[in-house]
Protein backbone atom coordinates (compact mmCIF):
# COMPACT_ATOMS: atom_id res chain seq x y z
CA UNK A 1 0.00 0.00 0.00
CA UNK A 2 1.48 3.17 -1.23
CA UNK A 3 1.64 6.54 1.25
CA UNK A 4 -0.95 8.81 1.36
CA UNK A 5 -0.16 12.33 0.25
CA UNK A 6 -1.60 15.66 -1.01
CA UNK A 7 -1.30 17.16 -3.89
CA UNK A 8 0.81 20.68 -4.15
CA UNK A 9 -1.80 23.09 -3.47
CA UNK A 10 0.10 25.65 -5.95
CA UNK A 11 -0.57 23.73 -8.72
CA UNK A 12 -3.73 24.94 -11.25
CA UNK A 13 -7.06 23.18 -11.37
CA UNK A 14 -6.18 21.15 -14.45
CA UNK A 15 -2.54 20.21 -13.50
CA UNK A 16 -3.97 18.88 -9.88
CA UNK A 17 -6.37 16.86 -11.47
CA UNK A 18 -3.95 15.15 -13.95
CA UNK A 19 -1.15 15.18 -11.75
CA UNK A 20 -3.95 13.11 -9.16
CA UNK A 21 -4.97 10.88 -12.60
CA UNK A 22 -1.35 9.84 -12.54
CA UNK A 23 -1.62 8.18 -9.26
CA UNK A 24 -5.23 6.69 -9.97
CA UNK A 25 -5.86 3.03 -10.82
CA UNK A 26 -9.51 2.07 -11.86
CA UNK A 27 -10.15 -1.44 -11.16
CA UNK A 28 -13.23 -3.31 -11.74
CA UNK A 29 -14.79 -5.35 -8.69
CA UNK A 30 -15.26 -8.51 -10.08
CA UNK A 31 -14.17 -10.97 -6.22
CA UNK A 32 -16.40 -11.39 -3.35
CA UNK A 33 -13.72 -9.19 -1.50
CA UNK A 34 -13.28 -6.47 -4.19
CA UNK A 35 -17.44 -5.84 -3.71
CA UNK A 36 -17.39 -6.19 -0.29
CA UNK A 37 -14.97 -3.32 0.43
CA UNK A 38 -17.38 -1.23 -2.07
CA UNK A 39 -20.70 -2.03 -0.22
CA UNK A 40 -18.70 -0.90 2.68
CA UNK A 41 -17.77 2.69 1.42
CA UNK A 42 -20.91 3.20 -0.24
CA UNK A 43 -22.90 2.40 3.18
CA UNK A 44 -20.35 5.09 4.98
CA UNK A 45 -20.60 7.45 2.61
CA UNK A 46 -24.60 7.46 2.22
CA UNK A 47 -24.96 7.14 5.90
CA UNK A 48 -22.51 10.26 6.45
CA UNK A 49 -25.41 11.83 4.36
CA UNK A 50 -28.26 11.27 6.01
CA UNK A 51 -29.06 9.14 2.79
CA UNK A 52 -30.06 5.54 4.52
CA UNK A 53 -31.36 4.44 7.53
CA UNK A 54 -27.97 2.60 10.13
CA UNK A 55 -27.98 -1.57 9.08
CA UNK A 56 -26.76 -3.86 11.19
CA UNK A 57 -24.39 -5.22 8.16
CA UNK A 58 -22.99 -2.33 7.29
CA UNK A 59 -23.29 -2.65 3.85
CA UNK A 60 -24.90 -1.35 0.90
CA UNK A 61 -25.75 -3.13 -2.12
CA UNK A 62 -29.15 -4.28 -4.58
CA UNK A 63 -29.76 -6.29 -7.29
CA UNK A 64 -28.52 -3.72 -9.69
CA UNK A 65 -25.25 -4.72 -8.70
CA UNK A 66 -25.98 -8.60 -10.35
CA UNK A 67 -26.91 -6.81 -14.21
CA UNK A 68 -25.53 -8.11 -16.80
CA UNK A 69 -25.19 -5.04 -18.09
CA UNK A 70 -23.69 -3.16 -14.59
CA UNK A 71 -20.51 -3.08 -13.62
CA UNK A 72 -18.37 -1.65 -10.25
CA UNK A 73 -15.63 0.36 -10.61
CA UNK A 74 -13.40 0.93 -7.74
CA UNK A 75 -10.88 3.94 -7.85
CA UNK A 76 -7.44 3.80 -5.72
CA UNK A 77 -5.01 6.29 -5.15
CA UNK A 78 -1.54 4.80 -4.74
CA UNK A 79 -3.08 0.98 -4.09
CA UNK A 80 -5.75 2.30 -1.77
CA UNK A 81 -9.54 2.08 -2.31
CA UNK A 82 -10.77 5.87 -2.42
CA UNK A 83 -13.71 6.40 -4.47
CA UNK A 84 -16.27 3.98 -6.53
CA UNK A 85 -18.66 4.18 -9.06
CA UNK A 86 -21.27 1.66 -10.78
CA UNK A 87 -22.21 1.99 -14.32
CA UNK A 88 -25.54 0.31 -16.32
CA UNK A 89 -25.43 0.41 -19.79
CA UNK A 90 -28.60 0.49 -21.17
CA UNK A 91 -30.43 0.01 -24.88
CA UNK A 92 -33.28 -1.99 -25.84
CA UNK A 93 -31.29 -5.39 -25.99
CA UNK A 94 -30.40 -4.68 -22.04
CA UNK A 95 -33.02 -2.41 -20.94
CA UNK A 96 -32.82 -1.99 -17.03
CA UNK A 97 -31.11 0.42 -14.88
CA UNK A 98 -31.89 1.76 -11.77
CA UNK A 99 -32.72 5.38 -13.56
CA UNK A 100 -34.81 3.59 -15.78
CA UNK A 101 -36.75 1.96 -12.80
CA UNK A 102 -37.24 5.17 -11.24
CA UNK A 103 -37.85 7.62 -13.82
CA UNK A 104 -39.38 5.06 -16.76
CA UNK A 105 -42.56 7.50 -17.23
CA UNK A 106 -39.41 9.40 -18.69
CA UNK A 107 -36.56 7.40 -20.11
CA UNK A 108 -39.12 4.37 -21.54
CA UNK A 109 -39.39 6.35 -25.01
CA UNK A 110 -35.86 6.48 -25.24
CA UNK A 111 -35.16 2.94 -25.24
CA UNK A 112 -37.74 2.74 -27.96
CA UNK A 113 -35.94 5.19 -29.79
CA UNK A 114 -32.95 2.73 -30.02
CA UNK A 115 -31.08 5.03 -27.93
CA UNK A 116 -27.97 4.02 -25.52
CA UNK A 117 -28.19 5.30 -22.09
CA UNK A 118 -25.11 5.33 -19.41
CA UNK A 119 -26.59 5.27 -16.05
CA UNK A 120 -23.99 6.38 -13.33
CA UNK A 121 -24.76 5.05 -9.67
CA UNK A 122 -23.66 4.76 -6.34
CA UNK A 123 -20.56 6.96 -6.30
CA UNK A 124 -19.10 7.24 -3.17
CA UNK A 125 -15.87 9.15 -2.27
CA UNK A 126 -13.98 7.92 1.08
CA UNK A 127 -13.92 10.69 3.39
CA UNK A 128 -10.24 10.73 4.08
CA UNK A 129 -9.40 11.12 0.44
CA UNK A 130 -12.42 13.62 -0.01
CA UNK A 131 -10.32 16.01 2.22
CA UNK A 132 -7.15 15.28 1.00
CA UNK A 133 -7.86 15.17 -2.69
CA UNK A 134 -11.63 17.32 -3.25
CA UNK A 135 -10.81 16.95 -7.43
CA UNK A 136 -11.37 12.63 -6.86
CA UNK A 137 -14.89 13.56 -8.21
CA UNK A 138 -13.62 14.22 -11.80
CA UNK A 139 -11.30 11.31 -11.50
CA UNK A 140 -13.78 9.04 -10.87
CA UNK A 141 -16.73 10.38 -12.58
CA UNK A 142 -14.34 10.70 -15.36
CA UNK A 143 -15.15 6.81 -15.79
CA UNK A 144 -19.09 7.20 -16.65
CA UNK A 145 -17.20 9.56 -19.87
CA UNK A 146 -15.10 6.93 -20.85
CA UNK A 147 -17.95 4.51 -20.85
CA UNK A 148 -19.97 6.82 -23.30
CA UNK A 149 -16.94 7.37 -25.34
CA UNK A 150 -16.52 3.46 -25.12
CA UNK A 151 -20.44 2.26 -25.68
CA UNK A 152 -21.48 5.27 -27.73
CA UNK A 153 -23.82 6.60 -25.57
CA UNK A 154 -26.64 8.86 -26.63
CA UNK A 155 -27.55 10.08 -23.06
CA UNK A 156 -25.70 10.53 -19.94
CA UNK A 157 -27.82 10.26 -16.97
CA UNK A 158 -27.15 11.74 -13.19
CA UNK A 159 -29.82 10.94 -10.37
CA UNK A 160 -28.77 13.01 -8.30
CA UNK A 161 -30.07 15.23 -5.14
CA UNK A 162 -30.90 19.20 -5.38
CA UNK A 163 -27.52 20.28 -3.60
CA UNK A 164 -25.39 17.93 -6.25
CA UNK A 165 -26.93 19.13 -9.48
CA UNK A 166 -24.77 22.49 -9.98
CA UNK A 167 -21.62 20.24 -10.56
CA UNK A 168 -23.24 18.19 -13.21
CA UNK A 169 -24.81 21.01 -14.90
CA UNK A 170 -21.20 22.70 -14.95
CA UNK A 171 -18.90 20.02 -15.78
CA UNK A 172 -21.20 17.62 -18.14
CA UNK A 173 -23.95 19.98 -19.28
CA UNK A 174 -26.62 18.19 -17.63
CA UNK A 175 -30.15 19.87 -17.58
CA UNK A 176 -33.20 18.57 -15.13
CA UNK A 177 -35.51 16.25 -16.92
CA UNK A 178 -37.45 15.37 -13.72
CA UNK A 179 -38.64 16.48 -10.19
CA UNK A 180 -37.26 14.45 -7.13
CA UNK A 181 -39.26 11.08 -6.76
CA UNK A 182 -38.45 8.66 -4.51
CA UNK A 183 -35.12 6.50 -5.41
CA UNK A 184 -34.72 2.35 -4.32
CA UNK A 185 -33.28 2.56 -1.15
CA UNK A 186 -32.39 5.92 -0.08
CA UNK A 187 -34.04 7.90 2.09
CA UNK A 188 -33.85 11.44 0.25
CA UNK A 189 -35.53 11.50 -3.20
CA UNK A 190 -33.59 11.99 -6.34
CA UNK A 191 -34.40 14.13 -9.57
CA UNK A 192 -33.24 12.91 -12.74
CA UNK A 193 -30.64 14.81 -15.30
CA UNK A 194 -29.61 13.97 -18.51
CA UNK A 195 -26.83 15.36 -20.71
CA UNK A 196 -26.64 14.71 -24.65
CA UNK A 197 -23.49 13.29 -25.14
CA UNK A 198 -22.83 13.87 -29.18
CA UNK A 199 -23.43 17.53 -28.03
CA UNK A 200 -21.37 17.86 -25.18
CA UNK A 201 -19.01 15.77 -26.10
CA UNK A 202 -16.55 18.31 -27.76
CA UNK A 203 -17.39 21.29 -25.03
CA UNK A 204 -16.47 18.93 -22.08
CA UNK A 205 -12.95 17.14 -24.06
CA UNK A 206 -11.74 20.98 -24.69
CA UNK A 207 -12.88 22.66 -21.15
CA UNK A 208 -11.73 19.43 -19.03
CA UNK A 209 -9.00 17.95 -21.15
CA UNK A 210 -8.28 15.31 -18.53
CA UNK A 211 -11.71 13.29 -19.26
CA UNK A 212 -10.22 12.80 -22.40
CA UNK A 213 -9.05 9.37 -23.08
CA UNK A 214 -7.31 6.99 -25.67
CA UNK A 215 -8.70 3.82 -27.26
CA UNK A 216 -6.24 1.83 -25.81
CA UNK A 217 -7.37 2.84 -21.71
CA UNK A 218 -11.45 2.48 -23.00
CA UNK A 219 -10.00 -0.92 -23.87
CA UNK A 220 -8.59 -1.73 -21.21
CA UNK A 221 -11.10 -0.91 -18.55
CA UNK A 222 -14.31 -2.12 -20.85
CA UNK A 223 -13.11 -4.16 -23.87
CA UNK A 224 -14.05 -7.11 -21.52
CA UNK A 225 -17.57 -5.61 -20.58
CA UNK A 226 -19.27 -8.25 -23.28
CA UNK A 227 -22.38 -8.00 -22.82
CA UNK A 228 -22.98 -4.66 -23.73
CA UNK A 229 -20.47 -4.26 -26.10
CA UNK A 230 -22.58 -7.25 -28.05
CA UNK A 231 -25.62 -4.79 -27.90
CA UNK A 232 -27.00 -4.59 -31.36
CA UNK A 233 -27.35 -0.90 -30.77
CA UNK A 234 -23.69 0.10 -29.83
CA UNK A 235 -22.14 2.91 -31.98
CA UNK A 236 -19.56 4.64 -31.92
CA UNK A 237 -19.62 8.68 -30.83
CA UNK A 238 -19.49 9.68 -33.75
CA UNK A 239 -22.62 7.86 -35.10
CA UNK A 240 -25.54 9.44 -32.19
CA UNK A 241 -28.66 7.09 -32.19
CA UNK A 242 -32.04 8.16 -34.32
CA UNK A 243 -34.07 10.73 -33.39
CA UNK A 244 -33.35 13.27 -30.88
CA UNK A 245 -36.16 12.54 -28.64
CA UNK A 246 -37.75 14.37 -26.10
CA UNK A 247 -35.21 13.79 -23.08
CA UNK A 248 -32.15 14.88 -25.73
CA UNK A 249 -33.76 18.18 -26.50
CA UNK A 250 -34.20 19.15 -23.18
CA UNK A 251 -30.78 17.99 -22.12
CA UNK A 252 -29.05 20.11 -24.90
Amino acid sequence: MGTIGALRPETSFSERVSELLERVDYRTAVSDQEKDDIYRLRYEAYLREGSISPSFAKRLSDRYDDLDNSWIFGVFVDESLASSIRITVASSAHAESPAIESFHDVLAAELERDRIIVDPTRFVVDRKFSRLYPDLRYATTRIAWMACEHFGADLLLASVRTEHQAFYKRVFGHAVVCDPRPYPTLIKPLSLMVSDFSRQRDRVNHRFHFFRSSYFERRMLFGHLDVAAASPTRRTAAEPGRGAGKVAALAG
